[in-house]
């Protein structure tokens, strides 16, 4: 390799000459003359059409040393040859060429890091593939960008080594052997310069740690650099919180052990005074709606200097002027210090700048689900003027579709339209289908199986299908439902579900009778607000009892042995204000739900409530309820219907009872089994308290919780009493798995009575695909 050094220029250009020189060589001992024939000598696998494609001469042009030396470069720029020398015989133009050798095969030895297709892929795009030339060059590099793979997982001491292997036909096989060694871990992160907070503290604002007994799974102990990037940034936010407005990070060293298998983090602070916010004053162009910018101020005056809730005053102040079209308004604190008295006056200088409009919205990212989709959930309008509530309305809506796991929205300006912005609208696709498996043991079942398919995004329109089937040898159920939330252009949806289920009694056999009830529905829902719906249905349902052989029918069943049939008018709401569907830490969840049968053989009313609230204790803890009630009546002088009572115990009400024999006392005669009514009035409450596993860090994946149920059915004729209802607790893992979400609980019952079935053990597993 030449060097050189541009402060000689004449130097410099000498070099470049003789390279120049060197290059064309060859054709500079060739005389001028016009070319009768151009032949090609040394092809193996590359056709000669390729070769006089690149030539910059034909057969009657006049050969120059300039058209050799083009000639040369052109070819040599094709990639595809060793060297090119051009021979003259009598008046024919000779190209001899030395082919590269073409790549036979890539394959790596030592990989385990790294899944190999996506290597390969990798590979493949920068020209390192099967079939094509073999750049040494390009090995070096791809050797080079493999050790940084390793680097950014802590394998310093990675090692790989490209090796060429010669077979037939002018083709090398390319071999990347690799010896990944072990991560590197942290043994060390110090802190020097704190002096109002002590070290455990200030590392408890950081995902990197030394290490634990879950460190296998959250890998928190491997040295990253955009990891320690984001806890330090954590570290400078933690003290900008609590009044150092003059925190600095000075300096951090990462020193690595010779082994290349643990590594010391030092960062050294200063953290300055602590201040005090004496005032908050505006400055600048409030488009003269002063008091309506003074309300969105969350800095507290007479408490330490919060840099967050300066952050969110100025974000809520931008966001302000967005919902009146100032699309680029620019929000500045400025802060006033007093050193003497340590304390710190805010000037928010605001200039909104220009009003706009928006030209045109892109959708990117959206690979499998149609920009339908996404647009029809817009609330801000293309050729309309810029509002920011809208935006963040329709980012919301978007988000909450559940098919992506982010999105995102960057605002554009259009070129020589200073009074026009673009949206770009980017999202990250997720699997939308799931199989779910839920199970549960018991002395009687022994295991109890669910098997359920969704798909929640069918072929990329939006649209709802699911699946459900129980295996249980007692009960046996399919349930299929397909909602389209825009069954109409105004957002009604419309769902439709057939159902078929069979339930036996427990100790009986496959014999004994059994209930089968069987139905449609459709149901159609009216969105009333952004976040509140209104359901309106019909359902079709009859039910029959048949009776069998082993197992004397319960009297209570006797009247089902004609078939009942019902036509239940349904009419629900809907309100979900939580941040996630599915980890949620804050918001409310509602739904109202009630029928009404006034055809058919059974004549009765039926309603529910569920409400549901999180609450974010610090950025780790949520404590969260759970309500459930419902009601059940008969109408027309007719007795509620058996087979709508409630039903409570198990997972999803009372945790720790077996599933639905929490209730009136069961029905039992001769040998009959006992069978569980249920009642038509049921109370359910469940609190947990949500904390990351320990071990785990902020991990939001693997969660822990305890919790607390209580719940019971009752008659027609018991009255709701507190005193009669069941109360669990106990401890439960939840963990968003590669596999899918996965919940397991274990209870003990704390109020239970004599025959109360006890089931412990519970969990549901989730697979996406």
């Amino acid at each position: 390799m030449i060097f050189m050094d541009n402060r000689f220029p004449a130097l410099s250009i000498g070099f470049r000459a003789l390279a120049c020189a060197m290059l064309s060589l060859p054709a500079l001992a060739i005389e001028p003359f016009t070319v009768r024939d151009i032949r090609v000598e040394g092809l193996q696998r590359i056709e000669p059409g390729t070769v006089f494609a690149s030539l910059p001469l034909r057969v009657g042009d006049r050969y120059t040393v300039d058209l050799g030396t083009n000639a040369i470069r052109a070819l040599f720029a094709l990639g595809l040859f060793k060297d090119v020398r051009l021979e003259t015989q009598g008046d024919v133009l000779v190209v001899v060429v030395e082919e590269r050798p073409s790549i036979a095969l890539v394959e790596f030895v030592g990989l385990k890091e790294f899944d190999k297709d996506v290597l390969s892929k990798s590979l493949r795009d920068i020209g390192l593939s099967e079939g094509r030339p073999y750049d040494k060059a390009l090995a070096d590099k791809a050797e080079q960008e493999l050790k940084r793979q390793y680097i950014s997982r802590s394998l310093y001491g990675a090692e790989v080594v490209s090796t060429t292997t010669p077979v037939d036909r002018n083709r090398v096989n390319l071999t990347f052997t690799i010896t990944e060694g072990g991560p590197a871990k942290i043994s060390l992160i110090d802190i020097v310069g704190n002096r109002s907070f002590p070290d455990q503290t200030l590392r408890d604002q950081f995902n990197l740690d030394t290490g634990g007994w879950m460190s296998w799974y959250t890998k928190s102990d491997r040295y990253s650099r955009t990891k320690l990037n984001a806890d330090l940034e954590a570290l400078r936010s933690f003290y900008l919180s609590r009044g150092f407005l003059e925190f600095r990070i000075d300096s951090t060293q990462v020193a690595m052990a010779p082994n290349k298998q643990e590594m010391a983090i030092t960062i050294n602070i200063t953290e300055g005074e602590r201040f005090v916010t004496s005032g908050v004053r505006l400055e600048g162009n409030y488009l003269e709606r002063d008091n309506e910018f003074k309300a969105l101020i969350k800095i507290a005056v007479g408490k330490p200097y919060n840099a967050e809730t300066v952050a969110e005053t100025t974000k809520a102040f931008t966001e302000y002027f967005g919902k009146f079209g100032f699309a680029f308004a620019r929000v500045e604190a400025k802060p006033e210090i007093d050193r003497q008295n340590n304390r710190v006056q805010l000037v928010l200088l605001a200039e909104p700048s220009r009003r706009a409009y928006v030209r045109r919205i892109q959708v990117a990212g959206n690979d499998r689900t149609r920009d339908e989709v996404i647009r029809r959930e817009f609330r801000q309008l293309e050729a309309a003027w810029y509002d920011g509530d809208k935006i963040r309305l329709s980012r919301d809506r978007v988000d909450r579709l559940g098919y992506f796991t982010s999105v995102n929205i960057e605002t554009l300006e259009v070129p020589g339209a200073p009074d026009q912005v673009d949206l770009l609208f980017t999202v990250t696709e997720k699997p939308t289908g799931s199989i779910s498996l839920g199970a549960g043991f018991s002395s009687i079942e022994k295991i109890a199986l669910n098997f359920g398919i969704r798909q929640d995004n069918a072929f990329g329109s939006g649209n709802f299908l699911a699946v459900e089937v129980n295996t249980s040898r007692f009960n046996q159920n399919l349930v299929i439902s397909t909602t389209n939330p825009y069954y109409t252009q105004n957002g009604i949806s419309r769902t439709l579900d057939i159902f078929h289920r069979t339930t036996r009694p427990f100790f009986g056999n496959l014999n004994s009778y059994r209930i089968i009830n069987t139905g449609v529905g459709t149901r159609f829902g009216v969105p009333v607000t952004e976040t509140d719906t209104v359901f309106l249905g019909v359902n079709f349902e009859q039910t029959q009892v048949k009776e069998g052989v082993g197992i004397q029918m319960p009297n209570l069943l006797r009247p089902y042995i004609d078939k009942q049939t019902a036509l239940p008018l349904t009419v629900g709401w809907a309100r979900d204000r939580r941040d996630s569907a599915l980890v949620p830490t804050r918001g409310v969840l509602q739904r109202f739900n009630s029928d009404l049968s006034i055809a058919g053989d059974s004549h009765y009313a039926r309603a529910t409530y569920q409400f549901q609230q999180y609450i974010p204790l610090t950025k780790k803890y949520t404590l969260a309820f759970n309500g459930d009630v419902g009601w059940g009546e008969g109408l027309k002088g007719r007795e509620y219907p058996l087979l709508k009572n409630f039903y409570v115990g198990g997972l999803g009400s009372v945790r720790g009872f077996e599933r639905n024999t929490l209730g009136p006392p069961p029905s039992q005669s001769g040998n009959s089994a006992a069978f569980f009514p249920g009642g038509p009035k049921k109370l359910v409450f469940n609190a947990e308290f949500i904390t990351p596993f320990p071990g785990a860090g902020n991990d939001k994946t693997l969660r822990l919780f305890g919790f607390t149920d209580a719940g019971r059915a009752f008659g027609a004729n018991e009255s709701v009493s507190l005193d009669q209802l069941r109360v669990s607790a106990g401890i439960g893992l939840s963990w968003i798995s590669p596999m899918g979400p996965l919940r397991f609980s274990y209870a003990t019952p704390i109020v239970k009575q004599t025959g109360d079935r006890i089931q412990p053990l519970q969990f549901q597993i989730g697979t996406s695909f």
